[in-house]
């Protein structure tokens, strides 16, 4: 290999930037004396000068630029190329220049974009793996409905539209009301046990063109709220899961409140309140009180 095939091997490192010290000197310096690899640089410069300066068909929209800016910037750091990597890389280019410019060149572009293409498609991967990972974790719209109408009725927003300490009554009161049937435990007056929450009353939400179930409750003066829909209207998702009892409980921390979602017999619930660890406590509003620690133990964090 002569001296300017050796040059032209190493045309891409150069207009790069990836030359250096006396590497980047000993090039520069055959420059200045060869007019022919010089023609070769300024070829190299004016395409890539043309490819950075295209404009893109279409322009991603502001919400999706924006997403993307927010996976990259969780992404971890881009690893650099081993000073062995590129060692290989420019051997192989000088390789290809013994096959004369115009092969090297083709060769050159192959690689390249062979390069870009392979890059860009495990970027892609990486984003949509981030993207699936966060919409896994992220609450789910009834989650997120139950906190909203937790804070308005504690706002004074959503008075209740029947105000009762009797299960029988609210369940019989939502009867015709809502599609789906409700029927509020009434496990404390059953079972003989101390009084551990007070039921205040309950009225309708909209949800999904239709209205769900909001029942309020309240414990040592910590207010709860429970709300019912259809499981053909709601899933539960996103957040922690945890199971228990044969159920896969949804745990998540919104606006400071705790919230635990879970589908049962045809129903999907939401638990919101302020207690404390997971909200855990306040399943006791459906569950037979301390008959069942067990079933509450499992949903403390470990």
């Amino acid at each position: 290999m002569n001296r300017c095939e050796e040059i032209r091997s190493r045309v891409i490192f150069y207009l790069d930037d990836e030359l250096s010290g006396a590497d980047c000197a000993s090039f520069e310096t055959h420059l200045t004396d060869c007019e022919i690899c010089r023609g070769v640089i300024a070829n190299e410069r004016q395409f890539l000068q043309t490819v950075r300066g295209l404009r893109p068909l279409h322009r991603a929209a502001p919400e999706l630029r924006s997403r993307i800016e927010e996976l990259l910037a969780d992404a971890p750091a881009a690893h650099a190329a081993s000073p062995e990597l590129r060692n290989r890389i420019q051997r192989y280019f000088s390789q290809l220049g013994s096959d004369g410019g115009g092969f090297l060149a083709r060769r050159r572009v192959l690689a390249v974009s062979t390069i870009l293409a392979i890059s860009l498609a495990i970027g892609i991967w990486r984003i949509v793996a981030m993207k699936s990972n966060a919409d896994r974790r992220r609450p789910s719209e009834f989650a997120l409905m139950a906190v909203d109408t937790h804070q308005r009725h504690l706002r004074n927003q959503l008075p209740l539209e029947i105000s009762s300490g009797q299960p029988e009554q609210i369940s019989a009161w939502f009867t015709g009301k809502v599609p789906f049937g409700v029927k509020l435990p009434n496990y404390q007056e059953s079972s003989g046990q101390d009084k551990l929450y007070n039921l205040e009353g309950a009225r309708l939400v909209g949800y999904r063109k239709d209205y769900a179930a909001y029942v309020a409750y309240q414990m040592q003066t910590r207010p709860i709220s429970l709300v019912m829909t259809s499981d053909s209207v709601a899933q539960p998702s996103g957040g922690e899961e945890i199971a228990s009892s044969g159920i896969t409980f949804h745990y998540d921390s919104i606006d400071g409140l705790k919230v635990i979602t879970w589908s049962d017999r045809g129903l999907t619930y939401a638990l919101v309140s302020d207690l404390e660890e997971r909200g855990q406590q306040s399943c006791i509003v459906c569950h037979e009180g301390t008959k069942d620690k067990d079933f509450i133990e499992s949903l403390k964090p470990h």
